[in-house]
């Protein structure tokens, strides 16, 4: 509950007429102070008037009294600066490291703020606030969208950024492993990105030229030149396939040329995977694209557009893929291009956040710009999580939105973190006409 109890304090959910310390003096909160994630008091620079004196300071926030002692506070000389202490219940005396008695005050958490807060915690329901959803003012809606979705762009940047750290400083080669997670969809997504972590892109450029030896040092590096790889539902025709046998011994011969070590290829899934969806056919997709010259950061820079975007990551198979999803397997030719809806995916997850990132690290503001303007400019992705939200009564229109709200369900519905959600405020504070 003392979760709830900070934010109750936060934000004023309480009746502020009628506070006391437990000593019986009067309270008035004048500021609550600035939330503290991190180690420290709760709250710092709150401002309360105790008694008709007015002190700026510190707030410390505690289920019971003597979780003071527990803590250590009382030891603790950067709770020094605390000017008041709100318990749930007060059940003992709390005094800082010079031994003063600091000022408590006993606040309950309002009745139906509980009652609202065991209703998110505890329904099946997804989204937990949907009764309130449509009911919710515009504005409200349209600034946490607007935040969620910056948090998103964020939370990809940071996770670019560690990529270009492990691949020396590289954003050419962060953007490659980027790339390279997407092209899993999700079911593959780290694998793929271990694959390209594993791919030496400084050896694959003197093969450039030659398609089919850069397919051979990406399938190797995949572990899907062994003889056991995932995969082989023919291993018979597989190992007869002398397209195979040749590719096999062009990675051998690489392999040996730039030390390489494949990844291990257990950690690729082809349980309930759409033959489309196969490594062999995403890796042969990015190898043309590699090939072609089309993976480098600099032609995505250049892109002015979705359009521009979507023709860069347009890719196909290499001539063998057009009849196979595996080796040794045959099947109706086909090219195997990217669907529309593929591409539109990637530009919304590889091209948008790479722009953003690559833009906050040159300090370039016109490139974060575009990024969000391109988020605007496509329409919404149309998936199980934006469906729901639709139903609930949201307007969801572009790519932004629906980047938003997954970074909602993700973040904060999934988490049941309620708390820290605008929605989950407005669900809250309401009364018992929310129904």
């Amino acid at each position: 509950m003392e979760k709830l109890l900070h934010y109750v304090w936060k934000h004023r959910l309480y009746a502020p007429a009628g506070l006391t310390t437990t000593d019986g003096r009067s309270v008035e909160v004048i500021d609550p102070g600035l939330h503290n994630g991190n180690a420290g008091p709760d709250f710092f620079n709150a401002k309360v008037k105790i008694g008709g004196t007015t002190w700026v300071g510190n707030v410390e926030i505690h289920d019971r009294s003597t979780d003071w002692r527990a803590h250590g506070h009382d030891r603790d000389a950067a709770y020094d600066n605390v000017v008041l202490h709100v318990v749930a219940a007060a059940d003992g005396e709390a005094t800082d490291s010079r031994g003063r008695a600091v000022p408590q005050m006993q606040l309950s958490v309002p009745a139906t703020v509980a009652e609202n807060y065991r209703e998110l915690l505890a329904t099946d329901h997804y989204p937990p606030c949907h009764r309130i959803i449509a009911s919710l003012p515009r504005m409200t809606v349209s600034a946490w969208m607007a935040a969620l979705q910056a948090e998103r762009l964020e939370q990809k940047t940071e996770a670019i950024s560690r990529r270009a750290a492990a691949k020396g400083g590289s954003w050419e080669e962060a953007y490659f492993v980027t790339l390279a997670r997407n092209y899993g969809f999700g079911i593959n997504g780290d694998a793929f990105e271990a694959w390209a972590m594993n791919v030496p892109l400084q050896a694959v450029a003197h093969h450039r030229d030659d398609l089919f030896q850069v397919e051979a040092l990406f399938m190797g590096q995949a572990g899907l030149l062994d003889d056991e790889a995932p995969g082989l539902r023919h291993r018979e025709e597989a190992r007869r396939d002398g397209h195979f046998a040749r590719m096999q011994a062009e990675y051998r011969y690489l392999a040996h040329k730039f030390g390489l070590k494949p990844m291990d290829r257990t950690q690729w899934r082809f349980l309930r995977l759409r033959p489309q969806n196969f490594p062999h056919i995403r890796i042969s997709q990015l190898a043309v694209l590699y090939h072609e010259g089309r993976t480098g950061l600099s032609r995505l820079v250049e892109c002015a557009d979705a359009d521009a975007m979507r023709a860069l990551l347009a890719s196909h198979v290499s001539p063998y893929w057009e009849t196979h999803y595996t080796f040794g397997s045959e099947s109706a030719k086909n090219q195997k291009r990217l669907s529309p809806r593929s591409l539109d995916l990637l530009v919304i997850n590889t091209a948008i956040p790479m722009l953003f990132a690559y833009g906050r690290h040159t300090m370039n503001e016109a490139l974060c710009d575009r990024a969000f303007e391109l988020l605007d400019s496509l329409r919404a992705e149309n998936n199980t999580i934006i469906r729901t939200w639709r139903e609930c009564g949201l307007n969801v229109k572009t790519a932004g939105d629906s980047q938003a709200l997954i970074q909602l369900k993700r973040e904060y519905c999934d988490r049941r973190d309620c708390l820290r959600c605008r929605f989950g405020y407005e669900y809250l504070k309401k009364g018992k006409s929310k129904s």
